[in-house]
């Protein structure tokens, strides 16, 4: 808590890849927290691929050049760190943490590791209790194409408040809602009981307006998005928060970016089914309660979130191997480009039939004509200048993805004409393709097995 009785948030986080460059900036304008988001399903799916080469991976990578960047204030006591960054592996990234800390001679940190929302060693018990059942088709567990790979439970922000309480310097968790990071210092700091829905409400937007990093400050904007300042310079946002949950939004003052009405309300929808039901592991928040004043001068006031009592389910995801894919893009040029890209498909997948391979799916994409609105784009009779046709394939074993490709060689000189080019992933290795089955889990089932290990650098 800072000098004027606030707590102080930033978002110097919003996906695994993202740039460690917007520590800097947060941590000059006297943060309390800095919070870390870097999870998504993709991303499960991406640490599962490491895990599965090394067993000491399985989290982020680029945490120690997040760290790197902020252990000094921390060490200062001027800030703490929260993060999700420990993915399917927590204890592994505590252990990249402390030898982070210790590569830039720093000793005494207070490192806690949240535990429980693997549910990977406990899937033959979950599902002797419960359902399992798939979240969207209602399919039946029994139905999950066995083995998994992961299973992780959305936690929410009760761990990360416990290990704040023990006095932790950083918190790394794995699988949590996104919010919940942001949510618990609230909690820590002001003791918001856990049925005080409107303040846990609260914090819960909050922490949906930091978590996508710069997409409060600008990035991302649909409307007049060619008027955001200096956006090579794109800051990520701060959040200074009260007791009654009342909060305004801001950024570094000296950077780019903007934080206005419009830009706070269109991260508030995104990624957001109900906005009067946002479901979260701690409250169900309604966001259209929410009352935004714009103050002027990049700052944005919220007030009056209303929440009602949380579900006593957490969502959970299973994944599981579901085969190979391979990929490739080619360009073609004016005129009939999108005539000559839709028979190029349609000739590389004949030839790969007469080749004998056997493709379980295909998917075929028109960039330039399709690729991104598909039917919800207007018909034209305008000729496209150039499309690129991306031809993706699934195979059920890894040998023959990667054969399928070659059949795309011979045409280089056998395709239609004007303008044959290759692009992108058309000699790439094939990537293994993960599943996913969303799910719920009774809290009650889940709970009993969360800990939070405490260890000093």
């Amino acid at each position: 808590m800072n000098a004027n009785g606030t707590v102080r948030i930033a978002g110097g986080q919003g996906f695994y890849g993202d740039t460690p460059r917007s520590v800097e900036g947060l941590l000059a304008e006297g943060i309390d927290y800095l919070c870390l988001e870097a999870l998504a399903e993709l991303t499960l799916a991406i640490l599962q691929k490491d895990r599965q080469k090394d067993e000491a991976r399985g989290y982020t990578k680029d945490l120690p050049a997040y760290l790197a960047a902020a252990l000094p204030e921390v060490a200062a006591g001027r800030t703490k760190i929260i993060t999700n960054a420990g993915g399917i592996n927590p204890t592994g990234a505590a252990r990249a943490a402390i030898e982070t800390a210790h590569q830039i001679g720093m000793d005494g940190l207070k490192i806690a590791t949240v535990l429980g929302d693997d549910l990977m060693p406990r899937i033959d018990d979950l599902a002797g209790h419960t359902a399992l059942a798939h979240l969207d088709t209602g399919a039946p567990f029994t139905e999950f194409p066995q083995p998994a790979l992961f299973a992780a439970a959305y936690l929410g922000a009760r761990p990360i408040v416990d290990a704040l309480d023990q006095g932790a310097d950083i918190v790394i968790t794995g699988r949590c809602a996104d919010a919940a990071l942001f949510l618990a210092p609230l909690v820590h700091e002001y003791g918001w009981a856990w049925d005080d829905w409107d303040r846990l409400a609260a914090g819960t937007l909050v922490g949906h307006l930091l978590e996508c990093s710069g997409q409060t400050a600008g990035g991302n904007l649909s409307r007049d998005w060619w008027t955001v300042p200096h956006p090579w310079d794109l800051p990520y946002p701060i959040a200074e928060v009260d007791a009654d949950g009342t909060a305004v939004i801001s950024k570094p003052k000296a950077s780019g970016g903007r934080v206005s009405f419009d830009t706070v309300r269109h991260q508030l929808l995104y990624e957001v089914h109900d906005p009067e039901r946002y479901l979260s592991p701690d409250v169900v928040a309604d966001f259209t309660s929410a009352t935004f004043h714009d103050e002027g001068d990049d700052r944005v006031r919220i007030s009056d979130v209303r929440g009602t009592p949380a579900t006593d389910t957490y969502k959970t995801l299973f994944a599981h191997h579901v085969g190979w894919a391979g990929e490739t893009r080619v360009a073609f040029s004016w005129p009939e480009a999108r005539e000559k890209a839709t028979a190029a498909a349609a000739i590389f997948a004949q030839r790969v039939a007469s080749s004998g391979f056997a493709v379980d799916e295909w998917c075929v994409e028109l960039w330039g004509v399709d690729a991104l609105g598909g039917p919800t784009v207007p018909a034209t009779d305008a000729e496209p200048a150039e499309v690129v046709a991306r031809v993706a394939w699934r195979c059920a074993d890894q040998l023959t993805a990667g054969l399928v490709g070659r059949e795309m060689v011979p045409l280089t000189l056998g395709a239609p004409p004007a303008g044959l080019t290759g692009m992108g992933r058309g000699a790439a290795r094939p990537t293994e393709l993960l599943g996913i089955w969303p799910t719920l889990v009774e809290k009650s089932l889940v709970d009993d097995h969360v800990v939070v290990a405490l260890e000093t650098s």
